[in-house]
């Protein structure tokens, strides 16, 4: 049996390019650690989701900040993007841009529930719409093989997969009608979170719904629909141990991690770090936070920066949850200093300090 798929979940606001690449670089290369166990492990990397319509229509400085959310460095390969609309022209120039930035894959979002995407007919809201969702499916693949044919005209590979994250439904679960609606157009795959829209995350994962997923898709096999698409589970998984579990027991080609993933840049290499070195790996999540999106070591004018400082600080928690320190105040005093610094810098300062004491 295949080694299941592994897959970093796109998340809003936490899976940037700064956090991409520090888990990349702790993830994926070679420890001493990692060669006792054997090669690191191979797993997927997605950008955040980016509006389609914002890349073809947004004037110059909105398309330029939609832009740095698709910036990426080789160590992330393979890297999917991750596209959201409601307008398949829109999804079929995107496709066509992300061949072009050279992404691996493309994934179009059917499963966000933010409420100002979903007013445009995008994210959770297509599980409302199976024609429309399926439209979307096709027109991110002629984007693909249009521009395909356009670099490569003497023919060869039709370019890059598209794949799908969705949910098991919008207020109920309707699996069995909304995946054979997506299975008709043959993705490369579809990525399940384990949950319908109304739930959230407020209810455990269910994965028995996963295994169902991939008997429906064998169904279909079965029936001469030339089917192949990957079926993916997501939801809950704790880390790699936890991922290879949950798709042995469903059948399931592979699994995607999402929170398990914060603070962690560890997870897919099973390495334990000690305190220093968390804080170490902090400090430079933060300088190459600050690098790539506030503008430092050089100043940018204001309306030059992509990201607010305060959208780091989520990760300050998570980072520091598993140091064992003695007294135990100490941590949450740390925390605590971390969580009123106004800039990178004066993170730095407050954890540098701390590292020295």
């Amino acid at each position: 049996m295949k080694k299941p798929i592994l897959c970093l979940a796109p998340m809003a606001d936490v899976t940037d390019a700064a956090f991409r690449y520090i888990i990349s670089k702790y993830s994926k290369q070679i420890t001493t650690h990692q060669k006792s166990q054997g090669e690191p492990l191979t797993y997927i990397t997605y950008t955040e989701f980016v509006s389609a319509d914002g890349l073809v229509k947004a004037p110059e400085e909105g398309r330029k900040k939609l832009l740095k959310d698709l910036e990426y460095s080789e160590i992330e390969r393979p890297i999917v993007a991750q596209f959201f609309t409601n307008k398949p022209e829109m999804m079929e120039k995107a496709a066509e841009l992300a061949v072009e930035l050279g992404f691996d894959g493309i994934d179009i979002n059917m499963g966000c529930p933010d409420k100002s995407i979903e007013k445009q007919g995008a994210g959770a809201a297509l599980m409302k719409n199976p024609k429309l969702a399926r439209e979307l499916i096709v027109a991110a693949k002629q984007g693909v093989l249009r521009c395909h044919l356009r670099k490569n005209s003497q023919g060869g590979t039709l370019g890059i997969p598209i794949s799908v994250k969705t949910r098991l439904g919008y207020n109920k679960d309707e699996l069995e009608t909304w995946l054979s609606e997506l299975l008709i157009e043959n993705p490369a795959a579809i990525i399940i979170h384990a949950r319908t829209r109304k739930e959230m995350s407020k209810v455990p994962a269910r994965w028995e719904r996963i295994k169902r997923a991939v008997e429906i898709r064998d169904e279909m096999s079965r029936l001469n629909l030339d089917t192949k698409t990957l079926i993916i589970g997501n939801g809950d998984v704790k880390n790699v141990a936890d991922a290879y579990k949950k798709c042995e027991e469903t059948g399931a080609d592979g699994a995607m991690i999402g929170r398990g993933i914060f603070g962690n840049p560890w997870l897919f290499s099973d390495y334990k770090p000690n305190n220093e070195e968390r804080i170490e790996v902090l400090i430079e999540h933060i300088k190459l936070f600050d690098e790539k999106f506030l503008g430092s070591p050089k100043p940018l004018a204001k309306a030059a920066n992509f990201k607010s400082f305060a959208i780091m600080k989520k990760h300050f928690k998570e980072y520091l949850k598993d140091l064992s320190l003695r007294p135990a105040c100490a941590g949450r005093d740390l925390r605590f200093k971390l969580m009123r610094a106004n800039t990178a810098k004066e993170a730095e300062d407050i954890l540098m300090q701390f590292n020295t004491q």
